[in-house]
């Protein structure tokens, strides 16, 4: 007999950021196991893609546009999801931007690029963990918050000052979080990936000298994939996860240990 507490049967999870990358990683995993879920993304055609990804799994999925770093687009999508599903016991903050790259240094990096960067990874996540944490609070069923970090956040991060302090916020946001909350029984954690192979980390990843000097570092000797965060999602949105709360999981192959 399978073990019960990771089958998500019962549950919804949100996932922003659902369509593509780590993401999507989560998504699809959390759909295997069983969960209705929901992806908010701002691209309409990767969310249909996605969509339909998710749907080979379960019948049970929804995709919404939303911009996160917009204050009322997340509250009436946040409303459109549980108006649809009836509720929300898991929600991934997972949406994020990284700096452009002409960024060429932190003493010419403009006002506007680094409210670019605040908006969606650090506004964006206060408004969805907000909409969520007030929907399980007024419900009263209890539910898991999880916000993704990133290595950035224990490591400098030379040009990305702005995109590093949002993923050293987000760790901080949800300390905080999962103190003030439990009472509710919601909890909440970071996941922290390291140097995953993404869209978004194509162009660094693949280049030679980078890959030369970087790669080397990883004991486990390759680049994440998305796939590689769909077991801790469907951790974190099960009741196996039910007395763990206020802590960073940090999934990158090794490299902050080497």
């Amino acid at each position: 007999m399978a073990y019960r507490a990771f089958d998500l049967d019962s549950k919804v999870a949100l996932v922003t950021g659902g369509n593509s990358g780590i993401g999507l990683g989560m998504a699809d995993a959390l759909a295997q196991a069983g969960a209705a879920v929901c992806i908010w993304g701002t691209n309409e055609a990767k969310n249909a893609t996605a969509l339909e990804q998710l749907r080979a799994h379960s019948v049970k999925a929804l995709a919404l546009r939303c911009d996160v770093g917009d204050e009322a687009a997340v509250e009436k999508a946040f409303a459109q999801t549980v108006s649809h599903f009836g509720r929300v016991d898991a929600c991934f903050a997972n949406a994020g931007v990284i700096a452009r790259s002409d960024v060429k240094s932190f003493i010419e990096m403009s006002a506007d690029e680094w409210r670019r960067v605040m908006r969606v990874n650090l506004d964006g996540a206060f408004f969805t963990l907000r909409a969520a944490a007030r929907h399980m609070v007024r419900c009263g069923h209890g539910g898991s918050l999880v916000i993704t970090s990133s290595l950035a956040a224990i490591s400098g991060m030379p040009r990305g000052e702005h995109y590093a302090a949002t993923k050293g916020g987000a760790v901080s946001l949800m300390q905080s979080l999962a103190v003030e909350l439990a009472r509710y029984r919601i909890r909440a954690n970071a996941i922290m990936p390291g140097w995953i192979d993404t869209a978004m980390t194509e162009q660094a990843l693949h280049g030679d000298p980078f890959t030369q000097k970087v790669l080397p570092r990883v004991p486990l000797r390759r680049w994440g994939v998305p796939a590689d965060f769909g077991a801790v999602a469907v951790y974190l949105a099960s009741d196996g996860s039910a007395y763990h709360t206020g802590d960073t999981l940090l999934i990158d192959g090794g490299y902050s240990k080497f």
